[in-house]
């Protein structure tokens, strides 16, 4: 029985009762620590939980009985190194629920728990560019998903982790995933944590707190009399935890603590100690056996034992004394603090002697290399190659957290110092991978002190440069990257440094491919960040071919009219390549930044359109391999093709969904740089404390950001602000981003509305400069709008105002025919402030009559667009014209007459999706969740339409398309 738990009993109880009754999902993380009660709690759970017809026998083997999927995992320090060890002990009894799972989760979720077959190890080798390494690692989180959600269709699914701070990487990241997406499935997971280790942001934490001494004399008493002079100091010593009430019970006042500086749980270890050292020498052995074994595997344990000359039999005194159990084939100690008595207690030639025996007598891989690794006493270059095997297959298996630890064991045993180099670069590679961006960068540091290798080197500092990336500093990666290649191929006579030759710098094969991995590297960073100065360094080293780095350079050097052709080659190239063929694999954190590169050229050029496909084209790529790692970056670009088109609500379920995939990923400063893409959306809407708050949570200064500041100051009436602003963008005239450009037409018209036309000529030429040489429609609409405003400040003639801005019009107009039948491109915002504009412009002509025909074209488009301050703008320049009807309000997304302003942004994704006649589990494969989700939102959306079943959903097809299409 358990005593001072009630609160934490209630809170489960009432979680379970929840999924049971109404379909919620729960995952709760028990903190506390060590002998604290939380494995007592989780037995609890099973024993006397509130199940529905059933009650779980004492060994919590519930199967799938009375409507309960009982699944429990507890974590072993010893397998901390062996990929989804932990998800093995969890799954392994529902393994043949596998088949269920869509592709490719079912084949990742085989390959983690070792049930790939040769035939589907090699159909998945073809289907990732020729091996495994290009999985993502959270595909596997994703099949966790589908497979608890599958099993809650038949009734409860309770998992149960115990010792989570001791799950091996892969398991862990698997299940937290998983733990974080759960919403309307009936599943609850529970995590029992120290209070160090496992980091679980996002997920509900339950601290267990000591016992007041009146809960500790009723455990005291549980555990047998105990004299009442012992009993007060008893309950003092252990001071209300509840494995030291038991311990030091058992002790009788065999040896007294009272005054021992030690932890407490360092004095309850020291009892067992006690315990230990009183049996025969050879329960000893066997129990350092079973302690070095780590995992309680018997066969191992026995085999172990037999090269010792000791056997099971020599277990039963051990047994007696409770301090380990046998159960089936399997040798556990009763708490994990008497493993580490066991071990920590036993002298160090024992422990190798141990470890030796294990490694001798294993027949898997894994585990042989790491007991011959804990046997090694110096450098050994078999042990080490050894390691570094286990580390490639943990690697292959997306295990890249268990991958860099073995490289850097490994590394550790090496006795040659550049092979140890060569291994430490490897460790830092998977290191990366696995999201630990501190750790990297020390272990790229430590190799690089040991090689004098080129190539190694080139490796490392790409490795330290995506480091600085996922740091959100791309300009700091390309410098690094620029000033690597700078010394290491510096032309000049052979021994003079760097790899150049005596012919004057015609390096080798190898040194050249080496160079132009790490400039394109350098580009792709510099492009990203506005280094301007690394990107010209690179294009002038790299070859012509590369469309994309060269018509970049050329733009920064301001040459847009030879820039802007060669980027929409590239452009024009990727649209071939992906109707070819299906896209490539991307696993690394640089083929993601080339891979999103080509949607920022397309939004550079002004191609909303070839935007819109590529990064469509990349997302579904993404979500039909299970890429959940790799997809927010891929989003982001998508979103802002989106908002670009006219497409808000669209690029807002875009970014949001991006956004809690890198929360749920672990990439918390992605999340708030992914927020940016919401920026302009806000200013359109001239919503400035949402904007303030996207700001807030942004990892620092960017362009973006203060385009779209000032966007909603000249949106709000705020012309000089808006200036300001705007001209700090300006103060750079070189970096010709999507955003910059479009905030030069904004600086044009706050410098006229602020009576200030000529701080307006720079901008005006950048962007008639781009638009002549991008002969994008809308962008050539956008310049003469600009041209138009300036020369009504000039008094010019009456007819050239109005054939600019009549030009203007016809523009926007074939922008929006050369998107096509889908309606894509033509930026309708800025459509509707040229109309604004020209409205205006006609009735101070005194055009009363003609001026109402573009203000209510402008006006219907921005209340569809939600943009509050250019509508009411809209409004009174209508009202101005003598037009009665347009002194309503603005639009209310409540009572918006399009039905998708109804919809929550994920709502939007699945309806739209099941309008289309995809199924629930198709679209939950699409979107990350469970399909228990996707029904969930799909019930609360069908009220919201007015419709109740699918069928009337797929007659609302034409009104779910987005305002802009339609």
């Amino acid at each position: 029985m358990l005593y001072g738990r009630e609160a934490e009993q209630a809170q489960i109880t009432r979680a379970i009762s929840q999924a049971r009754d109404l379909r919620r999902s729960r995952a709760l993380v028990v903190r506390g620590e060590t002998g604290i009660g939380k494995s007592a709690l989780l037995d609890w759970v099973v024993q006397h939980g509130p199940w529905t017809g059933t009650q779980c026998p004492a060994d919590g083997d519930c199967g799938g009985m009375g409507g309960l999927w009982l699944l429990r995992v507890t974590g072993y320090e010893t397998e901390e190194d062996i990929v989804f060890a932990g998800l093995n002990q969890l799954l392994w009894p529902v393994r043949d629920r596998l088949d269920s799972l869509p592709e490719p989760q079912r084949t990742a979720l085989r390959g983690a728990l070792g049930l790939t077959t040769p035939t589907e190890t090699e159909n998945g080798a073809r289907e990732n560019g020729g091996g495994t390494r290009g999985q993502d690692r959270f595909t596997v989180g994703l099949a966790v998903l589908t497979l608890l959600a599958d099993l809650a269709e038949g009734g409860q699914v309770l998992c149960l982790i115990d010792d989570a701070q001791w799950l091996d990487t892969a398991s862990s990241e698997a299940l937290l995933f998983a733990a974080r997406r759960l919403a309307a499935e009936g599943v609850v997971m529970l995590f029992a944590a120290r209070d160090e280790g496992f980091e679980a942001r996002g997920l509900e934490e339950m601290p267990l707190e000591r016992l007041g001494p009146a809960d500790s004399e009723r455990v005291l008493a549980q555990h047998g009399d105990v004299p009442p002079a012992l009993r007060d100091r008893i309950v003092r010593e252990s001071a209300g935890n509840p494995l030291a009430l038991i311990e030091f019970g058992a002790a009788r006042g065999r040896r007294s603590n009272e005054t021992t500086p030690l932890p407490l749980a360092d004095r309850v270890t020291a009892g067992f100690r006690d315990q230990i050292a009183r049996l025969p020498e050879a329960a000893q052995w066997m129990l350092l056996l079973v302690a070095a074994e780590g995992r309680g595997d018997l066969t191992s344990t026995l085999g172990a034992a037999e090269r010792l000359g000791v056997s099971l039999a020599d277990l039963d005194e051990a047994e007696r004394a409770r301090l380990v159990e046998v159960r089936g084939r399997s040798i556990v100690f009763r708490h994990p603090l008497i493993r580490a008595a066991v071990y920590q207690g036993a002298p160090l030639t024992r422990r190798l002697q141990a470890h030796r025996a294990l490694a001798e007598s294993s027949r898997e891989p894994e585990c042989g290399a790491r007991h011959r690794a804990a046997a090694a006493t110096r450098p050994d270059e078999d042990v080490a190659a050894g390691l570094e095997r286990a580390a490639e297959r943990a690697r292959d298996r997306t295990g890249f957290g268990t991958a860099a630890r073995l490289y850097r064991q490994a590394a550790d045993l090496t006795p040659d110092p550049r092979e140890r180099a060569r291994r430490l670069g490897a460790a830092a590679g998977a290191t990366l991978q696995a999201g630990a961006v501190e750790d990297t960068e020390e272990l790229v540091h430590m190799a690089e002190r040991l090689t004098d290798d080129p190539a190694e080197h080139a490796r490392l500092v790409q490795v330290r440069a995506a480091v600085e990336f996922e740091r959100g500093d791309p300009r700091a990666a390309a410098r690094m990257l620029a000033d690597h290649a700078a010394r290491a191929w510096t032309p000049g006579p052979a021994g003079t440094g760097g790899t150049a030759a005596s012919d004057g710098g015609a390096a080798s094969d190898g040194a050249a491919e080496d160079r132009t991995a790490v400039l394109r590297t350098a580009a792709a960073y510099a492009w990203m960040g506005g280094e301007t100065s690394v990107l010209c360094q690179a294009a002038k080293l790299l070859p012509s071919t590369d469309r994309a780095v060269q018509g970049m350079a050329r733009l920064i050097s301001g040459d847009y009219a030879e820039g802007l052709p060669l980027l929409a080659e590239a452009v024009a190239a990727a649209r071939a390549g992906a109707n070819a063929s299906p896209a490539a694999v991307r696993a690394s954190v640089d083929d993601r930044v080339r891979a999103v590169q080509v949607t920022l050229a397309a939004l550079i050029v002004g191609d909303d359109d070839a935007a819109l496909e590529l990064a469509s084209a990349e997302a579904a790529h993404c979500r039909r391999h299970g890429m959940a790692g790799a997809l927010p970056g891929v989003l982001e670009g998508l979103a802002q093709a989106q908002l670009a088109t006219g497409r808000h609500q669209d690029a807002e379920a875009t970014a949001a969904e991006a956004i809690a995939l890198a929360r749920d990923t672990g990439f918390q400063r992605r999340a708030g740089r992914l927020g940016l893409v919401l920026a302009r959306i806000a200013a359109i809407e001239g919503d400035q404390g949402r904007l303030e708050e996207l700001a807030a949570a942004a990892p620092g200064p960017d362009d973006a950001l203060t385009g779209a500041f000032g966007l909603l100051d000249l949106g709000l009436g705020r012309y000089d602000d808006a200036l300001r602003r705007l001209e700090r963008i300006g103060l750079d005239p070189h970096r010709p981003t999507a955003d910059i450009m479009i905030s030069a037409a904004d600086q044009v018209e706050a410098a006229v509305r602020a009576a200030l036309p000529d701080r307006a000529r720079s901008a005006h030429d950048r962007l008639r400069a781009w638009a002549d040489a991008g002969r994008q429609s809308w962008a050539g609409a956008v310049a003469l709008r600009c041209e138009a405003l300036l020369s009504d400040t000039e008094r010019e003639p009456y007819e050239r105002a109005l054939g600019l801005y009549e030009r203007a019009l016809e523009l926007h107009e074939r922008a929006a025919r050369e998107a096509g039948p889908a309606g894509r491109g033509g930026r309708p915002f800025e459509k509707a402030r040229t109309e604004l504009l020209y409205g205006e412009w006609l009735r101070r002509a005194r055009r009363r009559s003609d001026a109402r025909v573009p203000l209510r074209s402008a006006l219907e488009t921005f209340e569809r667009l939600r943009a509050a301050p250019w509508a009411e703008r809209a409004r009174a320049e209508l009202r101005a014209t003598g037009e009665s009807g347009a002194a309503a309000g603005g639009p209310r997304r409540d009572a918006a007459p399009d039905p998708l302003d109804r919809l929550t942004p994920q709502e939007l994704q699945v309806v739209r999706l099941a309008a289309d006649g995809v199924s629930s589990r198709e679209i939950a494969a699409q979107l990350f969740l469970s399909p228990r989700t996707v029904e969930y939102h799909l019930y609360k959306a069908y009220p919201k339409l007015g419709v109740s079943s699918r069928k009337e959903l797929s007659r609302l097809r034409d009104d779910l398309e987005p305002a802009a299409a339609r």
